[in-house]
């Protein structure tokens, strides 16, 4: 069930004896067992979905069994900077490899690596258990359940998560299906808005200058009226 944002906040409050880098609550995924989908929100507004792929061993937080946790996460850490697309990790270390897309017989974890660790009860092994939201060579299978226990994505997608999702970014595995979440307005450009702030300083000045065209015949005649007036 897709509980609210209050949880999350209740959770933000308790982060410094539950987590060591400080949670992002402006940044939201939800993982939908059921769509077999991830929803990326940033202040409560849809950014993008992305089809993903979870355990095909079931969903709980139990140690040998290669199973994805439920409940809210946050993101621990972020490796695969700058490396390229089809990058092969081993022990989250970039080995030199790269792997392109359905490469026959090989499933290792490639291109990024977002490490989850667990914020409740039901998923405090998460982090230990060494559960990632990563990208796969196996592009194919993406859609249904298909992983040993981690979130995996196309190295097309994780690479743009990645991007968009900071450390404390609060992720939330739900067993049922996405919630229906309005789709949020982009944010003008940094030339936009230079261009807004530049196009209203000039009419501020255009603005002045009017004023002040229009003031310069009235103080003159104030000026002649006061010449002209006998002095007391």
């Amino acid at each position: 069930m897709f509980r609210p944002l209050a949880l999350i906040f209740s959770l933000v409050s308790l982060a410094p004896t539950l987590f060591a880098t400080q949670l992002d609550p402006s940044h939201h995924l939800i993982i939908s067992i059921r769509d077999q989908k991830l929803m990326l929100l940033q202040n409560g507004a849809k950014v993008a979905t992305y089809p993903i792929s979870t355990s095909k061993f079931g969903l709980g937080d139990f140690w040998g069994r290669m199973t994805t946790p439920l409940g809210y996460l946050a993101v621990a850490k972020k490796i695969g900077d700058h490396a390229p697309a089809g990058a092969v990790f081993r022990n989250r270390r970039f080995t030199g490899e790269i792997l392109a897309p359905n490469a026959p017989g090989r499933d290792p974890v490639i291109t990024r690596i977002l490490w989850l660790r667990g914020l409740e009860g039901q998923n405090a092994h998460a982090f230990r258990r060494c559960i990632y939201i990563h990208g796969t060579p196996e592009e194919k299978r993406i859609g249904r359940p298909a992983s040993y226990g981690c979130i995996r994505m196309k190295s097309s997608d994780i690479a743009a998560l990645y991007n968009q999702v900071p450390l404390g970014a609060i992720v939330q595995i739900v067993p049922d299906g996405l919630p229906k979440v309005s789709k949020a307005v982009p944010a003008p450009s940094v030339d936009t808005l230079m261009a807004l702030s530049e196009k209203t300083k000039n009419q501020d000045q255009l603005g002045s200058a009017r004023r002040t065209d229009k003031a310069t015949p009235l103080l003159n005649k104030r000026a002649s009226i006061a010449q002209n007036s006998p002095r007391a």
